[in-house]
């Protein structure tokens, strides 16, 4: 084809390799390959061509070096091999590229050397793109050659040094991004002759100094970056004053001095981050009226004096945090006419000084996601027309001053999953109506003066996995069925009229008397007044009862002990502990640990099918290699774990049995094995969709439990498919804890294990690396398990040498969730790609390299519940529109809106 110009196969799954004859193409222009699926070194027949002006090898998987002999194209105009796996240096040669205007080399591409300071030698070129590809190094001086140059991207390598001043020569530059290096020293002042620059970024660097007062005379300046270094002074008092600044993100620096008035003169500014600093005095007036904010993040700083009059009710705005301040003053109502149209979604303003009445103007926030106002003096009543907030999911108002009862407005808000309403003020009775909250997970309303008996249908509410009622005045029978049988007592201290088997408080004759009226009290007293001698038989024939019940379980008891002892001469008694009312005695968990009975082997022991006489069923783990070498298999931290431990998607410890050499852990019996047996084994294709995303909710609701709701946080260190286990129902349970790990929640530091504990594939890299671990390491082999759900593949295994699961959907997705169809998993007859999608953007999350970025569980949770509830709206799964796939990507960054800076 001798005559052909134009060659475009891009965007299609072409595989193999590119290594023509080219000998008939010499004619060739344009040769465009990319997004395709082509696993090869770059061809080198192509440096034959010429007239070549175009060439895009990007995204794809090519590997090896780049061919030196590409620097012979001398009429190659645009290259771009970004999104492959290249290795090797990035040849000098291609310096002799005269006539190229774009060179895009990184993205997943791996060089070593640093950057040429030939590329110095492309006067032509317009666009230099080298992000994202591990180049170490000093920036080469020699950019400063590149005077046609308009964007510069160096960001995200390992780059160190000083920023060139020759920077500053490049005088057409309207983009340049050197952010996530390791650059230090000041921001040179030649960089003031980039009068054209619309964008600098430098944020995730190691720089200091003061910030140049000139950055407040660019005329054209729109996005300003510098978050995430060691900047100090004051923020330039002109800064904005151009008119055309939109996003401001100085965080995390040690600036001072106040917020200048003139950041939003025209009405453009639409972020605004300068939390985690040393700023004082108010928050500028001017802020209240800026129509174009979006994004406030003023949090962690010592502001004070009130919040600006409209500033909660700005159309536009979406997320205000001014929470660590020492702001004072009311909240104000709105006056405004158009406050109806408010978008705000996140809202803290916790831990300052705030005063007053919560406005009732409050509902006018109909968007409203997430309202903290923790750790303030706040007082009054709270609001009903809270109950107007339809898309409330969590609303925290602890530790105010506020009073009055409850409004049972709030079970309004259908979409609350927590709740916070404790030390403060209010009284009177829980209304019943909490307990339509459907999916409520957290329920505090701990330290108040709250009294009445707790309504009974609360228990009832299945997704509510904690709760905390103590230090109140309740009364009454405390029911021992539904969720509150997996609550501890201390859930309920501090309630003396209170009583139920839950609080090993048995309800007596005068406990009764005193919790089921005044009017019962009252006829109950003078009835016993009356009629002291027939009370007083009551209790003696009572007493003898209950004698003689004891007395017949002692013998019970005693027989079970003389038939575990004969059973085990050589190993001494056996013993029985457990931490509930059970069916099962000493002999039934030993007569189940036969072969014919083994449900399970693994490295710490043999687990059985056990039966009670009544039929009921449950799992014996016996424990290998007990008390040799001093090692114990993980018996005592996972006794001391899971004795204290009550939730609904964790599973149960029922007890133990032990003798001088052997441990058996008595487990409830989970049907249907675990996960990672289900989902990988031959029947693994009948896990349909809407079960794994329910099982991926329950497991994350068993470890936002751990993490988040016991004191000591507990880390599993070992979350895989292989431990969450599937009941009769399929309903997950956390599984496992002989390496789990407790933490005292308030050193907010991890700890350094003494070698690497976990799974292969699961393990989170700066575990594998550091030995440190916390909970974020849990989340991490969560995402994984994620990952597992999504594409019914295991962790590791089939994707190449040295490559796992995680490595693996990065790569085929180039971490786009829209490419997720690529990995899900093919047995899936039906799935609605859209939430399909999001949960692959939750995994993303999780995994994620450094363990700050990576979300909470109670954030990971909060994220899947909601994806869930907007993704059924439609009710086929493939009549998504648009628009819902918008909303859902929009409920995932409000939920975790660190995401989008």
């Amino acid at each position: 084809m001798p005559n052909l110009l134009y060659l475009n196969i891009s965007m299609n799954q072409f595989n193999g390799n590119l290594n023509w004859n080219y000998s008939s193409l010499q004619n060739l222009q344009v040769f465009d390959a990319y997004d395709n699926n082509f696993t090869s070194l770059l061809p080198v027949g192509v440096a034959s061509l010429t007239k070549l002006q175009y060439l895009d090898f990007g995204g794809n998987y090519f590997y090896g070096v780049i061919p030196a002999s590409y620097g012979s194209l001398r009429s190659l105009e645009y290259l771009q091999l970004a999104g492959n796996d290249l290795r090797g240096r990035i040849p000098s040669e291609l310096g002799n590229l005269s006539s190229l205007t774009e060179l895009s080399l990184g993205y997943y591409n791996t060089f070593e050397g640093g950057i040429p300071s030939e590329l110095g030698k492309l006067s032509s070129l317009v666009t230099l793109d080298l992000s994202k590809c591990s180049l170490d190094g000093v920036v080469p001086w020699h950019l400063g050659n590149l005077i046609n140059l308009n964007t510069l991207y160096l960001h995200s390598n390992l780059l160190s040094g000083n920023i060139p001043s020759s920077i500053g020569n490049l005088t057409s530059l309207l983009y340049l991004d050197l952010s996530n290096n390791a650059l230090t020293g000041e921001v040179p002042g030649e960089l003031a002759n980039l009068r054209e620059l619309r964008l600098l970024n430098l944020f995730m660097n190691r720089l200091h100094g003061s910030l140049p007062e000139y950055l407040a005379d660019m005329p054209n300046l729109e996005t300003l970056g510098l978050f995430m270094n060691n900047f100090t002074g004051v923020i330039p008092e002109k800064l904005g004053y151009n008119g055309k600044i939109e996003l401001l993100d100085l965080s995390s620096n040690k600036l001072t001095g106040i917020v200048p008035d003139s950041l939003c003169s025209s009405n453009k500014l639409r972020v605004l981050i300068l939390f985690n600093n040393f700023l004082f005095g108010a928050i500028p007036e001017s802020l209240g009226k800026c129509l174009s904010l979006s994004k406030v993040r003023l949090g962690q700083n010592y502001l004070n004096g009130s919040i600006p009059s409209g500033l909660l009710y700005l159309p536009k705005l979406y997320l205000l945090e001014l929470q660590n301040n020492y702001l004072t003053g009311l909240l104000s109502e709105s006056n405004n006419n158009t406050d109806s149209s408010s978008l705000l979604a996140q809202l803290n303003l916790s831990n300052n000084q705030l005063s007053g009445a919560i406005p009732s103007s409050i509902s006018l926030l109909s968007y409203l996601q997430t309202m903290l106002l923790t750790d303030n003096h706040l007082e009054g009543a709270v609001p009903a027309s809270i109950g107007q907030l339809h898309e409330l999911v969590k609303l925290d108002l602890s530790r105010n001053l506020l009073t009055g009862s409850i409004p049972p407005e709030i079970s309004n808000c259908s979409q609350l999953t927590y709740l916070d309403l404790s030390q403060n003020n209010l009284s009177g009775e829980i209304p019943p109506e909490i307990s339509t909250i459907e999916i409520l997970n957290y329920l505090n309303l701990s330290r108040n003066h709250l009294s009445q008996s707790i309504p009974k249908t609360i228990a009832g509410m299945k997704s509510l996995t904690s709760a905390d009622f103590s230090f109140n005045d309740f009364s009454g029978r405390l029911p021992d069925t539904g969720q509150f049988s997996y609550f501890n007592a201390s859930a309920f201290a501090g309630n003396p009229r209170l009583c139920g088997d839950i609080l090993n408080n048995p309800c007596n004759f005068s406990a009764f008397s005193t919790t089921t009226g005044s009017t019962t009290t009252s006829t109950t007293s003078t009835a016993t007044k009356h009629v002291p001698g027939d009370f007083k038989l009551v209790f003696a024939l009572s007493l003898l009862v209950c004698s003689l019940i004891f007395a017949i379980a002692a013998i019970i008891k005693a027989r079970a002990y003389k038939q575990g002892s004969n059973s085990s001469n050589k190993a001494g008694v056996w013993k029985l502990t457990t931490f509930q009312r059970v069916e099962f005695t000493i002999s039934d968990v030993l007569d189940c640990m036969k072969d014919c009975n083994v449900i399970g082997r693994g490295g710490a022991g043999v687990v059985y099918i056990g039966r009670t006489p009544t039929g009921h069923e449950f799992a014996a783990k016996r424990l290998l290699g007990f008390n040799t070498s001093g090692h114990d298999h993980g018996f005592r931290a996972e006794v001391k774990t899971m004795a204290n431990i009550r939730h609904r998607n964790i599973v149960r410890l029922l007890g133990f049995c032990s003798n001088s050499e052997m441990n058996v852990l008595v487990y409830e019996y989970m049907r249907n094995g675990s996960l990672g047996e289900v989902l990988h084994g031959k029947g693994g294709g009948f896990l349909g969709w809407d079960r794994r995303y329910r099982i991926a909710i329950e497991a994350g609701r068993g470890l936002c439990y751990l993490h988040h709701d016991c004191k000591p946080m507990i880390v599993h260190r070992d979350v895989k498919s292989n431990n969450i286990l599937l009941d009769s129902e399929f309903e997950a349970h956390v599984a496992d804890f002989g390496l789990a790990k407790l933490f005292l929640q308030d050193t907010g530091v991890s700890e350094c294990m003494s070698a690497i504990a976990g799974s292969y594939g699961y393990i989170a890299p700066e575990y594998a690396y550091t030995l440190k671990v916390d909970e974020k390491s849990d989340v991490y082999s969560y995402g994984v398990v994620l990952l597992e759900l999504i594409t019914g593949r295991r962790p590791v295994g089939g994707f190449g040498d040295g490559v796992d699961i995680v490595q693996w959907a990065k790569r085929t997705t180039a971490c786009n969730k829209d490419n997720v169809a690529r990995i899900v998993d093919s047995r899936l007859s039906t799935l609605p790609i859209d939430e399909a999608m999001h949960v692959f953007f939750v995994a993303m999350l999780c995994v994620q390299e450094n363990s700050v970025e990576r979300p909470t569980m109670r954030e990971v949770v909060q994220m899947l519940t909601e994806i869930h509830r907007h993704a059924t709206l439609e009710q086929s799964p493939s009549s998504s529109s648009s628009s819902d796939h918008q909303k859902i990507d929009s409920h995932c960054y409000k939920l975790f809106p660190d995401l989008l800076t």
